[in-house]
Order: structure tokens, then sequence, then C-alpha cells
């Protein structure tokens, strides 16, 4: 009987079987940041256990709140960043050099085909998309990590997601995932891995791909994975040309990886997307979905354009040809956050940030503060804001205020409009 993906990675990375279906597995990449791990910093200090089992393998950044906003923020900061000077860390990414954590590691070559990894962050289901299995953990299991370089598991059941078609102009990535969340629900995939397939996946960069498995988590999956190819090489090709003759080399080393055709699976989907429209979810769960022409005329206050989810070049560059020449409505506060620098530094050699200023947009350094309500974008009670990021949840971008999830392409419509449109009615 063949193997899937993250079956192969199991096994290749098995340190024991303590108990029934719970698997205890060699971590490649323990990823940090100072919301969640300062936590584990200081249980591990206070256990008399202040050490890091390998620091080439810890990847800590400062990312969610960044400049600090007061005094708890720095205070958190402060804790990873002399644990990080402490321990000889040498990938801690702080001021001027940090992005969001999802963008900036894979941006660094962090996360291979293979690896196990990490961080104390739902979201890092995203690193899937090189063909990983990766996961958010508790602060238990993080602080394991951290000192042990392991990690607990139950034994994985895969779903196999097959994309078929082709994607319609205006229609991303982003789209895709909301639709999937929309069939599965937010239960749909609980303690699976969404395995991604097809023609669609196959023709996805490596940006679309993260933006795939980034939301895997919406839908309760562990990760979401796809099988790496040739554009997960050309993507990591600066990382690993030491290692390999040839980007062809890479890729057939690659495919030790791929699933097996004779795979069992959970359960099996197809989905056609030629006929996929854009989308934008309309209440507080992320499986509230709809067809974004459903939500025509629905007022915004606030549109953002950043996260680990959609803050990357491409994203900007799609969002930018809605903007070109235009301006923003009024009414709207525009709030683009270019995930790394160096994302940041191409946006702007590409004149992007340029035409989201003349437009009206804010620009702000890399950070998550926005996302989950902390810092760089926060709302008043009764607004609503047209957003890229991942989450819907009532009040998580400030209390009582209302999100409308959905591509960087629909965000920059409903900026120049004032209200949730179809973007393609839009003369890019």
């Amino acid at each position: 009987m063949g193997k899937t993906i993250a079956e192969k990675i199991f096994d290749t990375h098995d340190r024991g079987k303590p108990s029934g279906n719970n698997v205890v597995l060699d971590i490649d990449v323990v990823m940090c940041h100072e919301i969640t791990t300062p936590i584990a910093i200081n249980d591990l200090k206070e256990r008399d256990l202040d050490r890091v089992f390998d620091p080439e393998k810890i990847k800590v950044v400062i990312d969610h709140v960044t400049p600090s906003k007061d005094s708890k923020t720095a205070t958190q900061a402060k804790i990873l960043r002399d644990w990080a000077r402490r321990q000889n860390i040498k990938d801690f990414f702080d001021i001027g050099a940090n992005g969001v954590c999802h963008a900036l590691f894979p941006e660094k070559g962090f996360i291979r085909p293979g690896y196990t990894v990490i961080m104390g962050d739902s979201h890092t289901c995203t690193h899937g998309a090189f063909g990983a299995f990766a996961a958010g953990v508790g602060t238990t299991d993080l602080e394991v990590g951290i000192l042990k370089g392991v990690c607990s598991f139950r034994l994985p059941a895969s779903m196999k997601i097959t994309l078929t078609g082709e994607l319609a102009d205006g229609v991303y990535a982003k789209d895709v995932i909301l639709y999937i969340i929309k069939k599965l629900t937010v239960n749909g995939a609980t303690d699976k891995i969404m395995e991604f397939h097809g023609p669609v996946v196959d023709a996805m960069s490596m940006e679309a791909r993260m933006t795939l498995c980034n939301m895997a988590i919406e839908a309760g999956g562990t990760s979401g994975i796809c099988m790496p190819d040739k554009t997960t090489a050309e993507y990591l090709w600066p990382f690993i040309k030491g290692e390999y003759a040839s980007v062809d080399a890479a890729v057939e080393d690659f495919k030790k990886w791929h699933s097996d055709p004779d795979a069992v699976y959970s359960s099996e989907l197809v989905f056609d997307v030629s006929d996929l429209v854009p989308q934008v979810t309309y209440g507080t769960k992320p499986d509230e979905v709809k067809d974004i022409s459903d939500m025509e005329g629905t007022s915004v206050d606030q549109v953002y354009i950043g996260s680990c989810t959609n803050g990357r070049i491409e994203d900007l560059r799609e969002a930018a040809k809605v903007l070109k020449g235009k301006k923003i409505a009024p009414t709207v506060r525009g709030i683009l956050s270019p995930a790394t620098p160096k994302v940041y530094s191409q946006a702007m050699e590409e004149g992007l940030i340029a035409i989201f200023m003349d437009a009206g947009f804010c620009v702000t350094n890399p950070t998550c503060g926005a996302c989950l309500g902390m810092s760089n974008g926060v709302m008043a009670a009764g607004e609503v804001c047209a957003s890229t990021t991942n989450r819907n949840f009532y009040g998580r971008m400030g209390k009582g205020s209302m999100i409308h999830l959905m591509s960087p392409f629909s965000a920059a419509a409903a900026a120049v409009k004032g209200y949730i449109t179809d973007p393609r009615t839009i003369n890019a």
C-alpha cells in the first residue's frame, strides 16, 4: 500500500510511538515570535531548563506588534530578544530586518520539502506549500520543541483535494481557498492534512500555494500541503544550489516526497474551479462565504492589504493593477503592510508603493498588527474592513468591528468604490 507525503515525512522523522496513534517526530525547524514564545521561555527558565536543542534550527522574529506599541508589548519583545542573544540564535529578525513570520521564513530559505516545522502560531500550516509537514502547536509542545527538538502528533490522516480547470481572470488563490472552506465548513478538515493536487495547483506560484495552505487551519486542518515540484525548486534555488547539480536534479529528488498513486485518503474531493468567481466572507466564520456579487454595495470603512496570507509581492501587484491612476473613496482608510522588507523594497523598485500612496493608502512597515487587532489598523466598534487576512471572527481587528475576507484584487476594488464590488467590473 502506498503512502501519502505526510506519512513519508512521519516515517523519516519517527522517534517512537509512546501510545496509541501518537508519534514523536524529530523537528527540522522550530519557529518563534514574540506573542507565544515568551511564555515558553519564562516557563523553561522557571524549570531551570533555559537552553535550546540546536540554535541553528530555531528561527526567531518579532512581527506581531513591531515596533512595540506599549510597555507590555515592549516587554514581550525584550524577552524574545534577550533569549535569542543568550542562546546564540543567529536567525533572529528584529526591527528593520523583521517581517511577517510565514512570509519571512520561506523567503529566507528555511523551509524545504520533507521538513517538519512547528511554531506557536496556527497559520504555521502555510509552510506545507513547500511539501513540508508544518503545524501550529501549543505552549507545552513549543517548549519541548525548543528544548528537545521533538514534538508529538497523532498519525496523520490526509484528505486529497484536486483542483481542475483553469482560473478565470480576476480569480486568485484566496478565492479558491475561501471556496474550499465554504464547501468543507470550518470543521470539515479537523485533524486532517489537506493535500492539494491538480492542474490549478501545478500552475500556481509559490506565493499562491502559500495562500492556499495558509488557510487550511480555517477548515480545521492540521496542515495544508502541496507536492514539491519545479516551481518549488526554482523558488528555493538560491538556497539549495550547492546541494544539486541543477534545478531539474532538485525536482527529481523532491519526487521522493510525493504521495504514491495508491496512497489511501480519508476522503477525495475534486473541485472544477473554471467557473469560480471572486469570493468574500459575509459572516463571522471563515466558511460563511459568498460570490462577491452577492455582497455588492456593502460599505467598508477600512481596506487592509497585508498579512501572512496576502502580503507578498504578487499580492501587491494585483492590487496595484486596480489602484493605478485611481483614488480610494474619501470614506475609506486604506492600509498596506508589505509582508517583509524584501517585499517592501521590491514594491518600491517596481513603483507599486507610489501607486498605493498616490491612491491614498497609508503604507506601514511589515507587521501582523492589524490582522489580530493589536496595532497598525485596529478598528472601532461598528466599523467594517475589507481585508486580505485569514480570519473574520467578530471583533478580531477591533472590538465590535466586522471583517470581510477577500483577495487583494477585490480589496483594492472595494477601496476605490467605498463598498464591496466585483473587482472585474473595475477598469484595471
